[in-house]
């Protein structure tokens, strides 16, 4: 792979790198929870689902590329970084190689917008226009939104309650109290990975002036703030039993309990760059939760 190279002129690898495969999980949970939500009401039209999913994955693929050159040119990124290697930092992609990047992926991700805004009228516009906004202004321009402590209310309504939402509305027309909660729901978990993030930064963060929630409020407010993200999904089953009547499929979620159990003790215990594994480990179990719910919802 190191040696195939493609038309931005790097080795396909450093794109790969700098995509960070191990956060898509976040963009595509919502639209999974969503459609199968949709499902459920007998609503679901497959070529909705595969343009959603491509203009989701590419949002968060140019929000990444992003954030990577940023970071690197605000100086967040140096040597003593803990977390993941970055391709700007690590000289693996130039700054210019990774602007046609982020152009790319955004431009992939407009072209499956049209045809959902086709679909879904100018609320779809609204969305997608913000998405590709709040994605760019999350570590770039004057006020950027992850060094000033708004990361995680961004990730809480882009990847929950905006992007459920917006998914359901595309097959729909219309938004409901379920899915706004399943919305809350994928929002948590998608926080829950930013915040282990901004613990096993926090050190170096308050010394280049990313000022996340963990550095502003300390990092045991994270770690309350995670056991939240975390817990509040299987109450969500519950209510969705209880409150809309659905089937008690819904409770398949409750199989992955342990592995909630096992990260918030992870999160307590683990520092530095042990926390790179709780990292992976939490978007795998926002991936295992939303596939149980959606199991749950289209048996």
């Amino acid at each position: 792979m190191n040696s195939q190279t493609n038309k931005l002129g790097k080795p396909i690898s450093s794109w790969l790198i700098a995509s960070r495969p191990k956060t898509l999980p976040a963009a595509l949970a919502p639209v999974l929870t969503g459609s199968a939500l949709a499902f459920h009401q007998n609503q679901f039209d497959a070529a909705i689902f595969i343009m959603i999913c491509i203009a989701a994955l590419f949002i968060q693929i140019g929000t990444n590329f992003s954030n990577d050159l940023h970071d690197f040119l605000k100086g967040t990124d140096t040597d003593d970084r803990l977390g993941p290697l970055r391709a700007t930092q690590a000289g693996l992609l130039t700054p210019s190689q990774m602007k046609s990047g982020i152009v790319t992926a955004f431009f992939i991700a407009l072209l499956a917008g049209c045809y959902l805004a086709y679909v879904g009228g100018w609320i779809i516009v609204v969305i997608g226009l913000t998405s590709f906004a709040a994605g760019l202004a999350y570590t770039a321009g004057p006020y950027p939104l992850g060094y000033h402590g708004w990361g995680d209310v961004f990730v809480f309504l882009y990847f929950g309650l905006i992007a459920v939402g917006g998914t359901f509305y595309l097959y729909t027309g219309t938004v409901n109290g379920e899915v706004i909660l399943i919305g809350a729901a994928m929002g948590g978990l998608s926080t829950a990975i930013l915040i282990v993030n901004n613990l096993r930064d926090a050190g170096t963060d308050i010394h280049t002036g990313k000022r996340t929630l963990a550095v502003r409020l300390g990092e045991n407010f994270a770690r309350g703030e995670y056991i939240l993200c975390v817990t509040f999904p299987f109450v969500v089953s519950g209510l969705l039993y209880s409150r809309w009547d659905y089937p008690l499929g819904v409770f398949l979620t409750w199989f992955s309990l342990p592995l909630a159990i096992n990260l918030i003790v992870s999160v307590f215990r683990d520092t530095g760059t042990d926390l790179n594994i709780t990292l992976g480990k939490t978007a795998r179990f926002l991936m295992i939760y939303s596939i149980l719910l959606v199991l749950g919802l289209i048996l």
